[in-house]
Formats: structure tokens, sequence, C-alpha cells
């Protein structure tokens, strides 16, 4: 705005020295108007550059004072990155300093955190390194119980599991970037014992099988019922009663498979 104002004014001073003559009243009254304007556009642009210088400031304190708070934390070492995880959500929000004051007091804020987190991989380079141990074992632990994802014994399969998983918990932890590998493994084997057991708990539930021996016996006095139906039918030539018997007979016969399973 600011350049086309000046552009402007140098036009009209060009007017003024080479363009046809005005008379002097007229030409005065056309300066007024003109200064006006101009007064009023730099009137509005001190003002908005003040508002900004001001808001700026603002932004300023508000970032330093955060610098100064990730600076601090530096001394709690891995334990002060929850904190400055929260700093990081309040300069997001701080707003905007300018360009290159942003960019300055940014690479003090970053610098507080990069201290942070440098503390954080060296605890888990020495974690790591202290727990490759562990991850051996729960790898063999693993291997030892893999079996059991095929087994068919289930009592032989919950003692060799219970056994497995006593070693597990007093092998430790292992490196961070292995904790689902290893997890996942186990949880599989968990699962498929579990099924194992669930599934014998099924065929053997008393009020279960009785239900399902009650429903099979009615099924079958059903079954023995269309099959007589369909003989008669089927003597007599009627191909309409047939397809109706016929359909039921299939519907009762894949229940009763489906119970006895």
């Amino acid at each position: 705005m600011s350049g086309e104002l000046d552009a402007l004014f140098t036009r009209w001073k060009d007017h003024q020295a080479n363009g046809p003559r005005l008379p002097k009243k007229q030409g005065d009254d056309l300066w007024k108007r003109f200064r006006a304007a101009r007064t009023t556009v730099e009137s509005h642009r001190r003002a908005f550059f003040a508002g900004l210088d001001s808001e700026h400031k603002e932004v300023r304190a508000r970032k330093q004072a955060l610098i100064d708070q990730a600076v601090a934390l530096a001394s709690q070492g891995t334990g002060g990155i929850p904190a400055y995880r929260r700093l990081l959500d309040e300069w997001k929000l701080a707003g905007r300093a300018g360009k290159k004051v942003d960019d300055a007091l940014w690479a003090q804020f970053k610098a507080a955190g990069d201290a942070l987190y440098a503390a954080k991989a060296e605890v888990d380079a020495r974690e790591n390194e202290e727990f490759a141990g562990n991850l051996a074992v729960k790898l063999a632990l693993l291997d030892e119980a893999a079996p059991l994802l095929t087994a068919t014994d289930r009592v032989q399969a919950r003692a060799t599991l219970s056994n497995i998983q006593r070693k597990w918990d007093a092998a430790g932890k292992v490196p961070r970037d292995q904790v689902k590998a290893v997890e996942d493994r186990m949880r599989q084997i968990e699962l498929a014992v579990k099924k194992l057991e669930e599934e014998h708990w099924n065929r053997s539930d008393p009020e279960k099988k009785a239900r399902s021996e009650g429903l099979a016996a009615q099924l079958e006095q059903a079954i023995a019922g269309l099959e007589a139906d369909l003989a008669a039918a089927t003597a007599a030539k009627d191909a309409k009663r047939i397809a109706e018997v016929t359909e039921a007979l299939e519907a009762r016969r894949a229940w009763l498979g489906a119970v006895d399973r």
C-alpha cells in the first residue's frame, strides 16, 4: 500500500511539472484532497505497524518465558520430556513474533528439547544393551512355546504354558523396539491355549450337552417323519409335495449336522 501511494505521488508531481496547467484554486483543491487521502493512509499504516509491534513484543515475551521453562527442565533429564511436550503445545498457540525473531526463538526452544531427547536416547541405548540378554531368553521361550499353537491336549498345553509364563515374567524387560513383536507372539500362543480349553468346555458342558442331545433327538424324529412323507409323495408322484418335503428334509439334516459338531 505504501509503495502504491508513493507511485501515485510521483505521478502527481510529474503531472504538475509536465502536464496541463490547472487554475490555481482548482489545483490547490485537488492537492488538498490528495494530501488528505495520503495522510489518512499513512496514519492507518502507522497504527497498523504500531499494533503489530505491540503484538510481536507480547509474543516474544511469551515465547521467551517458554524457553526459560524448557531450559529449566534440563536437570530432569528424560523425566522432563512430558513437561516439554506440554510447553511445545503452548508454543504452537503463542502466535508469531516476526520471522527472524521467531526463527531465533525457536532455535533456543528446540535446543532445550534436543538436550532432553538426547538424554533419553542415551538411556534407551543403555537399556537396549542391558535388555539384549532378556530378549534372547524370551525368543527362546517363544520357540519352546510354538508347538502349543497346534496342541490338542488342553491339560498338557496349559501346564506347559504356565511354566513358560513363569520364566517369561522372570526374564524381565526387552529393548523398547522389540516389546510389541515378542508380546504379540506370546499373545497368539496364549489365545491358542485358551481356545483349546473353551472348545473342551463347550463339548463337556452338561447343560449345553443336554440341550444339544435334546435338540438332536427332536431333529432325528422330524427327519424320520419327513422321510416317510417323501416316500409317500414319491409313490403318489406328487411333484409339488416332493419338492416341499425335500427342502424341509435338507434343512433339518443341516441343523442336525451343526448340532452334532
